[in-house]
Order: C-alpha cells, then structure tokens, then sequence
C-alpha cells in the first residue's frame, strides 16, 4: 500500500482504467470519454447527495440521544453544530482539491490520497493512507456490529409478542453478523464506486425512513406525558449507582465522539467528486452537495438527538430504538431495524470502496503482467446495451473475487470478536475526525491557495486545526477507557442481546 499512495498523479492514472473492468488497451474506441481518457461521468448534485447522505446518516444518529443525555441540552446541541459547521466548512476546501494545482482546470485526484499527494507531498501522503484506509475498515466493522444488533431487537421483539412482556430473551449477535458478511461478500463484486449509485440513493432513502421513525416514536412518548428528566448540564455523577465524577467526565468524552463520527464523511468525499459530470466544474457542484447534505444531515441529527433526550431523558439508550420496549406499536421499530440493516448494507460498500480501489491500483502496478489480477472473465448472464452496436457481458475478476472476499470475512471476524457499540463509535469519530475532516483539508487549502505563515487566516486555520485535535484527543480517551472496562467482562465470540 505505501508505495500505491507515493505514485505521482500520472502513473495512477496510466492504470486507472482498471475500474471500467476493461485493461487500457480494449477500451472500446467509441465510447463517450471525459478529458482524463476515462468513460464520460454522469453524476449530478443529487447523486452527490445521496452519496453523501448515505455515509453521514449512519449509524451514528441512533447514539446521539445518548450523547445528548451525557452533555445535557447546552453542549450537546453546540457540539453537534460545531462538528456539522466544521465538516461543512472543511468540505468547501476539500473540493478545490480534486484537481491540482488548479481545482477547475488541473489534473485529477481519483482519491483522498492522491489529492494530499499532489498538495502535499509522499510523506503526507502515507501518513493519510494508514489513517485513512484504517479508519474506513473500522466504519464497516462498526457496521456489521449495528448491523446485527438490529436483528437481534426484530428477534426479540418477536419473542417478546409471543411469550409475553416479561419472559427474558436473549439472542446471538453472531449468525447475523456472519449473514451480513455473506451478502456483502456478494455486493463487494460491485466493480467501483461509480456503479453504486442506486444502492446509494437505496440507502440513503432507508436512512430518512428510520430516522424518521426514531423522531415520530420520540415525539409520541413526549406527547403522552411519558417524557423523561432532561438537564442542562446532562447526567450528573451519581446519578447512577457507582458513577463518579471522573466517569462523567469520560462519558462526556464519548458522547462528544460519538457525534464526531456522525458528522463525518470526508472519507469518501473525493471519491464522490469523482463521479460528477465536469461541467458545471466539479467543486462547485460538490460544494453545492455539501451544502444540502450537511443541512438536511444536521437537522436529521437534531430532531433524533433533542426528541430522543426528551423522550428518555437521563435514561436515554446507547441506541434509541432499543428505548422503546415491547408495545402494541413494536411493529413500527421492527420496520425501522429493518431500515437499518438496508442502509447499513449499503453504506458498507460505499465506505469500503476507496479501500478496494488503492489495493487493486496496487495490484496491478506490482504485476501488470499478471491474468489472475488484470483478466476479466465474462459470465452468462443479461447483457446491458452500451450502444447501437456495442455491448457487453457480465464480467469476474479472480482476484477482485479473492481479495475482497478475504477482506469481508476479516472484517467480520475482527466484529465476532468486539462487538462493542458506543465505545467503538465514539473511538471510531476520534480517530478520524481531526485528520481526515480538518487537518488535511486545512493544510492542503494552505498549500494550494499558498496562504503565507503568521498571517491572519493562517493562524485562524491553525486555531480551527488545534481545536478539533484537542476534542478528538478527548473523545478517543473517553472511548478507549469505555473499551478498557468492556475488555474485563467480555468473553470474545459469545457475543448475545
């Protein structure tokens, strides 16, 4: 992986026709090619969006009423708009960064590597790699843990209908999460990221309908009079049996972390931006997405946060729809569990694709002589028209099938193993927020824009860059010491709900 991530610009795109699922040299001539020689992009604003939306109204939105209830009402919420103002505002600059050294004219950057490459050098360059790479494989295996827990509450609630209210049942998180592992060991042959629009758009439909769901079920328990007891400050110490002031403060820590990894998507922004029509220029139409799907983000997140902490109050569950309990309306949270696991599907795919894409680049730059690694292999199946005259067959490729197939099965081992819920959102948030969404936007908008040192804007970009690091630092602390008490009472592999 470290050299992939040190190539120059123009040697990454000498072997990027490997995602078209053709080698450069059979590239039909006739087909539509935009100026880097690749198949004409079609991607719009609301493509952009739905992309977006899909990483961003995550799993992490169902914990946000818990961070609510650790941070109380005026830092939770000043919190959750600081992160949603930063991603924003950071977004804007990483959209100047899909070209170089001009973000209307120049070269493009297929990925966020290649983009902190050309503006920042190799040795920039490997450190984003192993953050970035690192960071998106612990999305998906926080994925697959939500993923199953989710199944798990449709189980239970099931049990709960037909054995009563108070009759304990508990289920394996288990043989979900080897399900989920299959299914997406069947979607990961979705070549690239380009050809991901409708599970996308799939996705990000499911996500508002939970969402939703969540908000609706909140407002109702409001309504009744059944609201619980909010403050300002959040849950003080002692609240509960055993929690001192120092477990407070941690808590607080991980609520700030999990809300960090719901306002974060830049890991996949430039893959995103790559899939826009080049006219009008792609920044601008980004920065347009941006706009609309941080907005509609945000105002998502406040709903399920504020709603959630007035429904629950001090009570409020790591996961809002586990707060609900069994009723006569228990069928509308099975509905939104299954929400869930539809988005989580296919925000799985969406995260994990920048990390197929650099290994395969890598791959076949090591062996380009290699048919294991560079032949597709047609396969019965429909054809799909390109043209009057041309068309062309389903196609594997063995390794593409071998290595992301690996891949997943690791993936869902390391979630057999740790299946952890706020504690691994939140050290997820902390270990990505401040390098991936500030600090290289930030360093590479310096570069680019050639902002002198000591200069005003560049001490207040410095000052934004410094006070994320501060909150990540917190957050991680407060997640890891929450994974340090799970360690002593976990048994790995015997994971139940």
């Amino acid at each position: 992986m470290g050299s992939t991530m040190t190539e120059p610009v123009d040697q990454i795109m000498e072997y990027g026709f490997f995602e078209t699922g053709l080698p450069p040299q059979k590239k039909e001539e006739a087909q539509e090619v935009d100026d880097d020689g690749r198949p004409k992009r079609t991607g719009t604003v609301w493509t952009a969006c739905a992309h977006i939306i899909t990483a961003a109204i995550g799993a992490g939105v169902l914990s946000l009423a818990w961070a609510m209830s650790q941070l109380g009402w005026v830092l939770g919420v000043g919190i959750l708009l600081l992160f949603s103002a930063i991603s924003l505002y950071t977004a804007t600059l990483l959209a100047d960064c899909y070209r170089s050294p001009h973000p209307v004219t120049g070269r493009r950057n297929y990925s966020y590597i290649e983009a902190v490459n050309a503006n920042l050098g190799e040795t920039m360059c490997k450190i984003c790699g192993w953050i970035l790479y690192g960071n998106l494989t612990t999305f998906v295996i926080g994925y697959t843990i939500t993923t199953a827990k989710s199944l798990v509450a449709i189980q239970k609630s099931n049990c709960h209908r037909k054995k009563g209210s108070n009759m304990p049942c508990r289920f394996s998180n288990n043989p979900h999460m080897i399900g989920l592992g299959i299914i997406e060991i069947l979607l990961s042959q979705i070549p690239n990221f380009s050809k991901l629009s409708w599970l996308s758009a799939l996705a990000a439909a499911m996500s508002f309908a939970y969402s939703l769901i969540g908000i609706g079920m909140s407002i109702q328990k409001i309504v009744k009079g059944a609201e619980g007891r909010t403050s300002i400050k959040g849950v003080a110490a002692g609240y509960e049996v055993g929690m001192s002031a120092a477990d407070k403060v941690w808590r607080m820590f991980a609520a700030a972390g999990d809300i960090a990894f719901a306002c974060s998507y830049a890991q996949v922004f430039i893959d995103i931006q790559d899939t826009l029509k080049s006219s009008p220029s792609e920044n601008k139409v980004m920065k347009k997405a941006s706009t609309i799907g941080v907005s509609i983000m945000t105002t998502f997140f406040l709903m399920c946060g504020c709603f959630g902490y007035a429904a629950f109050g001090n009570h409020a569950p790591e996961n809002l729809l586990a707060g609900f309990g069994f009723h006569e309306t228990s069928w509308i949270i099975d509905l939104a569990n299954l929400f869930i696991v539809v988005h989580l599907v296919g925000a799985y795919q969406v995260l994990i694709q920048p990390v197929f894409r650099i290994v395969e680049l890598w791959a076949r730059k090591r062996w380009p002589e290699s048919r294991f690694i560079t032949t597709n292999y047609p396969i019965a199946g429909p054809t799909i028209m390109m043209s009057s005259k041309k068309k062309t067959l389903l196609s594997i490729n063995l390794f593409r099938l071998t290595w992301r197939t690996v891949f997943v099965v690791m993936v869902t081992v390391v979630a057999l193993a740790l299946p952890f819920f706020t504690d691994m959102l939140a050290l997820m948030g902390a270990i990505g927020y401040w390098p991936i969404v500030v600090f290289f936007p930030v360093e590479m908008h310096i570069s680019i824009n050639k902002i002198h040192r000591r200069t005003a804007k560049w001490f207040g970009l410095q000052l934004l860059s410094l006070v994320c690091f501060l909150l990540s630092l917190a957050a991680g602390t407060g997640a890891i010491q929450g994974l340090y008490k799970n360690l002593h009472t976990y048994k790995p592999f015997m994971s139940k709900d």
